[in-house]
């Protein structure tokens, strides 16, 4: 039977506005909604599988297989083609889940093979910090791009050799600080650097996580150079400095670790830590392993306030905003649609690596909050404010 309408009927076809338009390639729809609504995003420009960059993936822990290959199955530039772990069998059933078979599994000994697959053009690389340094060294020498898990490394010294060794090797290296692709975090920066509720004064931010008793690397100093700060409260570091766009001149800090908790013996559980801009903004910032979780944001500004709950999780979200309204204070919630964070950031480094540009959180980025923490211990031990030379980041 012919499939072709009637004449009769073609009056009844669907419009330009249901079935799209194709421009260079893309679909695109026109906007069905009133205006009292927010128009429907447009559907998402996707490479063909052939086109998208190739990643092998550094790594098989908690995160890896909990949030950044189910990541890869939502981007639009990047594919997982490899897994480089320390357990062949580990990397076998990851490998089976996600399509990457015997040939592309590689252990940690096995990096410079990789010099031999062009179709392996980057590395997300997410071990232990202690290791990052001279992986990434041996990631730059077989020639892959690299995205690495934050904090960068376990020192500033370390930070640096990554840098010159991607730099000397002429490939892209990006520090994977996701909370900068997540677009409440995005939306907030935008907001506080626009000026459209004044000069911002303080910054509140924390980040706090119950720790349990099991025997895991972030509890062991040679392998995670610190313990709260590094892990958790560089967030606080990082995000402050993203959200107001400057770099502080000078900070406090504070730490306590229970003398009768072992784990603690050469760790930070709680930290806290100050933070001067030349701008004249404050920044109050505590990070702990003792405390229940919560991970929020909190800007005070001339005109306002904002404030981020869960600024520093995966998901959760919620962004709420005070402000005078006329005679009156009116507080108001932002909706905005919710992505994932991980696919995000690489599928941003993916498209750096395509059109040849350097990535919004690069080596120097990671390099900076090295430094910065390294003053916030000296700051810790010694019990002094830091005063931080214009050129020290």
């Amino acid at each position: 039977m012919s499939q072709t309408p009637s004449s009769d009927l073609k009056h009844l076809l669907p419009s330009e506005l249901d079935t799209g338009t194709v421009k260079q390639g893309q679909i695109t729809f026109g906007n069905w909604r009133g205006d009292a609504d927010v128009p429907e995003a447009q559907p998402p420009h996707a490479l063909p599988p052939s086109e998208r960059i190739g990643f092998a993936v550094m790594g098989l822990g908690r995160l890896t297989l909990g949030e950044i290959l189910p990541a890869f199955l939502q981007c639009q530039l990047a594919k997982p083609v490899a897994l480089i772990s320390g357990r062949r069998e580990k990397a076998r059933s990851a490998g089976h889940a996600y399509g990457i078979g015997e040939d592309s599994l590689f252990t940690y000994d096995e990096i410079h093979k990789l010099a031999d697959r062009p179709d392996i053009q980057a590395v997300y690389v997410a071990t232990p910090n202690a290791l990052h340094a001279s992986q990434v060294e041996a990631l730059a020498a077989a020639g892959k791009h690299v995205l690495c898990e934050k904090p960068m490394a376990n020192s500033s010294a370390d930070a640096k050799r990554m840098i010159e060794a991607c730099h000397a090797a002429g490939v892209k290296l990006m520090i994977a600080y996701r909370c900068h692709y997540e677009p409440f975090n995005q939306l907030v920066r935008k907001l506080v650097q626009s000026g459209e509720l004044g000069r911002p004064k303080l910054v509140e931010a924390i980040n706090t996580q119950m720790q349990g008793n099991a025997d895991q690397w972030r509890l062991k100093p040679e392998l995670a150079g610190g313990g709260a700060l590094p892990d958790i409260g560089l967030y606080c570091l990082n995000g402050t400095r993203s959200v107001l766009g400057e770099e502080p001149e000078s900070l406090f800090a504070q730490m306590v670790s229970p003398p009768d908790d072992p784990r603690y013996k050469n760790l930070d559980e709680t930290f806290s830590f100050m933070l001067r801009f030349p701008s004249g903004v404050i920044a109050n910032c505590a990070t702990s392993y003792g405390a229940h979780e919560s991970k929020d944001l909190r800007i005070h500004l001339e005109k306002g306030w904002i404030s981020l709950e869960n600024a520093f999780a995966y998901t959760g979200h919620r962004l709420r905003i005070g402000r005078r309204q006329g005679d009156h204070k009116i507080v108001s919630e932002w909706h905005i649609p919710a992505e994932n964070q991980f696919t995000l950031e690489i599928d941003h480094f993916a498209e750096c690596i395509l059109q040849n540009q350097p990535p919004r959180t690069s080596g120097e980025e990671g390099l900076r909050d090295q430094k910065l923490m390294e003053a916030l211990y000296q700051s810790a031990r010694t019990g002094q404010m830091i005063h931080l030379p214009k050129d020290a980041l």
